[in-house]
């Protein structure tokens, strides 16, 4: 069976940067399910998948445009410390969740001072090129549930709760602090594909 749109495909990957670090993979948690044709992965991706079947091993290159997006320096922001609740140490690298005029977003706090907090609402991989090796494991149809839903979990993103996720999308992590509901205490990084981006 090839994929196309509204078929559930199961991947194995290894995400690197262009200098072959590796910043993710399926490995230890097991090849990653999502509905495809939906945006549930980043668009490269996704279009480098496009007919491809169980068996097929891949190499792709995304760049930002087809990934996250070019970094956007106007998501820095500074936010007043008080806006915090005052009894949780705040660190540099913590996610929160945060309102924006187009729903909700995952924030990482990039410097702590005394009276504000600098906030980065960019996605961690924005502006990066992104070097995938990808193994399709299997290509199944979805329910009527699924396709409805419009994600292989029924439920919504898949990560329990209010997180942004972008892998799921990559946000919270396991630092994941403040109103950034988790479910079971992370969303599993990039490994999530990107629902809800």
């Amino acid at each position: 069976m090839k994929i196309e749109k509204n078929k559930i495909v199961a991947i194995e990957y290894v995400l690197k940067d262009t200098d072959g670090n590796v910043l993710d993979s399926s490995h230890e948690a097991g090849a990653f399910e999502y509905l495809h044709g939906r945006g549930n992965l980043i668009v490269g991706l996704e279009k480098a998948l496009e007919g491809k079947e169980p068996g097929d091993k891949l190499s792709v290159t995304v760049p930002p445009e087809e990934g996250y997006g070019q970094y956007d320096s106007k998501l820095v922001t500074e936010v007043p410390r008080e806006q915090f609740d005052p009894d949780l140490e705040i660190k540099v690298g913590m996610a929160f969740q945060a309102s924006s005029n187009a729903g909700p977003v995952v924030v990482h706090v990039t410097k702590v001072g005394d009276d504000a907090i600098t906030v980065d609402a960019n996605h961690e991989l924005a502006g990066k090129t992104l070097c995938f090796d990808v193994e399709v494991k299997d290509v199944a149809n979805a329910s009527l549930e699924q396709v409805e839903a419009g994600s292989v979990y029924t439920g919504g993103c898949g990560c329990g709760g209010g997180c942004s996720c972008g892998s799921c999308g990559g946000g919270c992590g396991d630092d994941c602090e403040g109103d950034c509901d988790c479910g079971d205490g992370g969303c599993g990084g990039e490994g999530c594909g990107g629902c809800g981006r």
